[in-house]
């Protein structure tokens, strides 16, 4: 066979004449995107991904329109190229398209409300199968303090779960926490880290977040030092959250591991006062700042400086770490202001300091309260009272100490710009509270003491790019509590940092790829859709009694063993896609930047059927390539699968015509296969061919 040159993308290639362009790209290990395409059957030509451009015909002349790669043979001296504007033009309106009437999930809907896109979908069935450690292997992609978050995350994956629409949410988070726990028991999990690149990470903060940047660049391959003011590391877990809901052991266990990869530690390092972040710039190819948000908001309120009023933060840290002696409290009369998480450690802590009374007190209503529903009722079973719709208005002390306080009785109006409807005072009611200490619980905002040359926002937060994560400094980027935005959950400053540390190591590797939010093909989904699945109850945790749990710090939850974990476990829907990982519509649909919401209209139904028994059919993921029909028909020779309709409404859809069709099916599999997005699917009890 005579050969041929061509170029492709650059490259010089030589293939066999005849070959079409997608087979000479394939022959070089040149990938051109297609779907359709299958070298076992007859060119279809259907998806038009592979539109190619030919910039010279050999003879000093581009051809005039795109060719399609799958069917266009090549010609000596032709000069093609696939990744010209006007063809990635053509590939996006064909991808577009495609997408726009694609209703299948991509990813569970639970891992696209995880501030981190953790897999909880891959975990949860590592663990309906007993598969701890697999299950922290994938955990550990995107959490690597997973025993940890698994205890004190609110779990917004949860909020999303559609086990809730049948009846109760899967308990993802104590999942988590339960496959960690197997794992840190035994011989834990460690990733393999890359071989070491040279390049050296300077790290400020061993919170959640800068122990999150650390861990992923040390896995690429980069050198990693983490700075921290405190004398332990782990940030607002260890000085933040107490420990009846996260034991300091079990966190010094998890910092122990990430340490173990050959990470460097140093306590007692304060930036401004012990280092500065000129010296770390000069000594570091990179500076992540993630020093976390350590101040409490004041209330404005008069009477704020009397000896008695604290910070949720302050009043939390030396108890919460264990680092300092537990305040009496026995006789004191405690006011808490606020309805966030702080202010449920704040008042379940002051409870267990021995508090005679502990009180809430909160501006709005409990409908309105961000803290987790959990932690208000086991807070009312520990004897703290909520006094909703009121707010301080002033406290008033003796001798400069607090005596009272003065609470201004609200109503709800209209909703302000949370959502939440605004409360408003009403004029003239006011009621009073004796009390010895009122703690502030309202937010935080970060210190910025030794942040020498870097651009702060209007809230006093360090300004970092939301793509990049760079500050105004060169190099240096920041993430968590301490940016943009502000304080918020953990979860959110461990994928904030995982993201960082992905777009660090394009950069100290010498092309920075600033983060792009993936896209994903969703469907909504609602109860009655899922009406025919069969209730199965969520396995509750065990606690222990109030009047128990309420005199000490000892962790309220007694955890799940493993028969109940696997039994939760299996209550999951599996809503994302089977063949996300092998998917090329995806993976192509990722390759750029695409908006399929410019061609919204009309939608093929979304229906999943078996008539074939061993193989379940989605229509709602299929993009009519033909590729199953066509292998059915050319390759096992049977025509059991076939286009049906004309124009819009066609689909793909199975002909019987003798019972032993389904036998057939289960003994082939060569259309499941093919199939290049998941619309056909091996059910899990057929073993595949």
């Amino acid at each position: 066979m005579q050969q041929i040159h061509v170029t492709i993308n650059g490259l010089p290639c030589v293939c066999e004449e005849g070959m079409t362009v997608l087979q000479a790209a394939k022959a070089n290990g040149i990938e051109i995107p297609n779907l359709c395409n299958d070298e076992s059957v007859r060119v279809y030509g259907a998806c038009g991904l592979c539109a190619v451009e030919v910039t010279d015909d050999g003879k000093g002349k581009p051809l005039p329109k795109l060719l399609r790669a799958c069917s266009a043979k090549v010609a000596e001296g032709y000069v093609i190229r696939f990744d010209t504007e006007r063809a990635a033009r053509s590939r996006k309106i064909a991808l577009e398209l495609l997408m726009s009437d694609h209703t299948g999930d991509c990813r569970g809907p639970c891992q696209l409300n995880c501030p981190a896109g953790t897999d909880c979908q891959g975990y949860v069935k590592k663990i309906a199968e007993g598969d701890f450690r697999g299950a922290v292997e994938i955990i550990k992609q995107k959490i690597p303090l997973p025993a940890a978050i698994g205890r004190v995350c609110p779990h917004p994956c949860e909020q999303n779960c559609r086990r809730g629409l049948v009846e109760s949410p899967i308990s993802i988070a104590f999942l988590k926490a339960h496959a960690a726990d197997r794992d840190l028991a035994g011989d834990p999990y460690r990733p393999a880290a890359a071989p070491r690149s040279g390049k050296k990470v300077a790290v400020i903060g061993g919170g959640p977040g800068g122990l999150t940047a650390a861990y992923y660049l040390y896995i690429k391959g980069h050198d990693v030092t983490v700075y921290d003011a405190a004398a332990k590391m782990g940030g607002m877990l260890r000085y933040g959250i107490p420990a009846y809901r996260l034991p300091k052991d079990l966190l010094d266990r998890e910092i122990a591991e990430i340490e173990a990869l050959g990470i460097t530690m140093k306590n007692n390092v304060r930036l401004g006062r012990d280092i500065t972040l000129g010296q770390l710039r000069a000594d570091y190819d990179a500076v992540i700042l993630a020093t976390g948000a350590w101040s409490s908001m004041k209330m404005h309120c008069p009477g704020e400086e009397l000896e008695g009023v604290t910070g949720g933060i302050q009043f939390l840290h030396d108890i919460s770490s264990g680092e300092g002696e537990v305040p009496d409290l026995r006789g004191k009369k405690v006011a808490v202001c606020g309805g966030g998480n702080t202010a449920m450690d704040a008042c379940r802590t002051a409870i267990r300091c021995g508090a005679e009374a502990v009180y809430v007190i909160y501006r709005r209503t409990r409908g309105e309260m961000p803290a987790e529903d959990i932690e208000i009722e086991e807070s009312i079973e520990e004897g703290v009272t909520y006094k909703f719709l009121t707010n301080p208005a002033e406290i008033i002390g003796e001798n400069g100490h607090v005596k009272e306080i003065r609470l201004q009785i609200m109503e709800l109006g209209e909703p302000d710009a949370s959502g939440r409807r605004a409360p408003q005072p009403i004029e003239g009611k006011i009621e009073y509270l004796d009390v010895d200490l009122v703690i502030m619980a309202i937010g935080q905002r970060p210190d910025t003491a030794g942040l020498d040359g870097i651009e702060l926002t209007k809230k006093g937060t360090i300004a970092a790019d939301e793509h990049t994560y760079l500050t105004n400094l060169e190099n240096v980027y920041a993430v968590g509590d301490a940016t943009n935005r502000g304080a918020s959950i953990a979860i959110e400053a461990i994928g904030e940092a995982g993201r960082c540390a992905a777009v660090a190591d394009s950069a100290l590797r010498g092309e920075m790829k600033p983060y792009r939010a993936p896209y994903y093909s969703k469907k909504a989904v609602t109860a009655a859709d899922l009406a025919d699945r069969e209730k199965q109850p969520r396995c509750q945790m065990p606690v222990r009694p109030a009047a128990e749990r309420a005199k000490d710090f000892a962790p309220v939850n007694l955890g799940f063993d493993d028969e109940t974990a696997q039994r939760e476990a299996k209550r999951c829907l599996e809503c994302g896609c089977h063949d996300y990982a092998d998917c090329k519509l995806i993976r192509y649909a990722n390759s750029q930047e695409i908006h399929p919401e410019r061609f919204a209209g009309v939608q093929h139904e979304a229906e999943k059927e078996r008539r074939l028994v061993c193989i379940e059919r989605d229509n709602g993921k299929c993009i009519l390539c033909g590729l199953c029909v066509r292998i059915c028909d050319e390759v096992a020779k049977q025509g059991i699968l076939g286009l049906v309709g004309r124009g819009f409404p066609t689909a793909v859809k199975p002909e019987f015509r003798n019972p032993e069709t389904a036998e057939i099916c289960r003994r082939c599999g060569k259309c499941a296969a093919a199939c290049p997005t998941g619309a056909l699917k091996w059910l899990a009890e057929t073993p595949i061919p």
